[in-house]
């Protein structure tokens, strides 16, 4: 029987046995895997209206927030990347047909129609390619975002899939054998994810996830380095107290500096942009007011963000915000589903025939995993998607302002040029 995919994202390799210590399998460099492509370039000037890329941004941000409200359930900190989950998506999508495409349109928000939406998918990744390559100070700052598909040796993919996938995503089908050899090709999709995010997210792909019926791995990832354009002084980071949800108080490394930022108060919140190298890209904090971080996290989506982040005007702030770094790891199937995506998990019901022409393709579970990691420097942070499938049968007064992060906050990583929402996340413990 005809099977079918994975594509790349996270969680904890398991690779235990109960006979002792397993030799880890060989591994290949991407370089040396055969590949098999369209004989179509990438377009390096894709044709996209304004109007189009501006609608992709705002449907992929209000797409950010709804996740967002469907992983808010989760313990602890949170961090993920919407982008890296909308690319991936993306690119599944383009082999969607029927019911299930149009599923996964309204849960995504891919409202855009497809001859539009994958070219402007290609628009934002080369805007954002070009981030930081604008000269100035030789600070540091990488935005690198990578696609690659892991096909099974003689599965036999649509073309057009496969062209739109090497126009619009710069993907090809990198060809390794899943059937006869399975952990050598787990070990070298994991081993690109981990250069492509330089050692950020390792052992991706669980070997849970590889066996006889997979036949494709499509992986994105996304690596994010960036140093503040107002850095803060090491010498002003010390103890302070940050209050926990429960009402417990505890010690954090704060971080200090006073200087011109984005800032807004705005429907019970204290907004701070601060920017990175070259003013790009920046990170943005929304704070509630002491004992509503709760409601607003409830009640936190694209229509109540949007207004906060567009009052940001140039302020003097004094600012104390912790050092923070964590990880974070979900399964992405269940809020998908709730938000409308169905037939995709359901065998015989998903319709994937644009990828090889079969109804034998469905969705067994889309995995993410991110890092972030924010100090006086600047902040690190680095995401990957996969998806499971198998085969079934104007500036303000000078005042000084006081912006302490001493409590549960809300945070952001936007290009600022298009407003697209890169990561997003929340801090409720920063010792995490």
């Amino acid at each position: 029987m005809r099977s079918f995919l994975v594509w790349l994202s996270l969680s904890p390799a398991l690779l235990a046995c109960g006979c002792g210590a397993m030799a880890q399998p060989p591994v290949r460099a991407a370089a040396d895997v055969e590949l098999a492509r369209s004989d179509k370039p990438r377009e390096a000037a894709p044709q996209v209206a304004g109007p189009q890329l501006q609608q992709l941004v705002v449907d992929n941000n209000t797409f950010a927030f709804e996740l967002y409200q469907g992983l808010r359930g989760e313990e602890g900190n949170l961090f993920f990347s919407p982008y890296s989950v909308s690319t991936s998506l993306a690119m599944a999508y383009a082999g969607a047909r029927g019911r299930t495409a149009r599923q996964m349109a309204n849960a995504l928000g891919f409202y855009l129609p497809s001859e539009e939406l994958h070219p402007a998918f290609n628009a934002l990744s080369l805007e954002l390619a070009r981030r930081g390559s604008s000269g100035g100070p030789a600070r540091r700052f990488e935005l690198h975002v990578a696609n690659a598909l892991w096909g099974q040796t003689g599965w036999e993919f649509q073309r057009e899939f496969l062209d739109v996938l090497a126009v619009d995503y710069g993907a090809g089908v990198r060809l390794v054998d899943f059937v006869k050899e399975g952990e050598i090709a787990r070990a070298t999709i994991n081993q690109w994810v981990s250069d492509e995010t330089k050692g950020k997210i390792v052992d991706l792909v669980p070997a849970s996830a590889i066996d006889l019926t997979v036949r494709f791995v499509l992986t994105n990832a996304v690596y994010f380095d960036a140093a503040w354009q107002h850095k803060f002084q090491e010498e002003a980071t010390g103890p302070g107290w940050f209050h926990l949800l429960d009402g417990r108080q505890v010690s954090a490394e704060m971080m200090r500096q006073t200087e011109l930022f984005g800032y807004a108060e705005r429907d019970g919140c204290q907004a701070l942009e601060m920017p990175y190298a070259g003013g790009e890209l920046s990170l943005v904090i929304l704070l509630p007011a002491p004992g509503q971080f709760r409601a607003f996290d409830a009640s936190c989506d694209a229509g109540r963000v949007g207004p906060i982040i567009r009052a940001l005007s140039q302020r003097r702030v004094a600012v104390t915000v912790p050092r923070f770094r964590f990880e974070s790891a979900f399964r992405l199937d269940r809020p998908l589903t709730a938000m409308g995506m169905r037939d995709a998990f359901v065998f015989p019901v998903a319709d994937f025939s644009g990828m090889d022409g079969t109804r034998l393709l469905y969705l067994s579970a889309v995995l993410h995993k991110a890092y972030v990691a924010v100090d006086e420097e600047g902040t690190e942070a680095a995401a990957a998607t996969a998806v499971v499938g198998r085969a079934g049968g104007a500036a303000g007064p000078r005042r000084l302002i006081e912006f302490t992060v001493d409590r549960p906050f809300i945070f952001l990583i936007r290009d600022r040029k298009t407003g697209a929402i890169l990561f997003l996340g929340r801090v409720l413990d920063p010792r995490a």
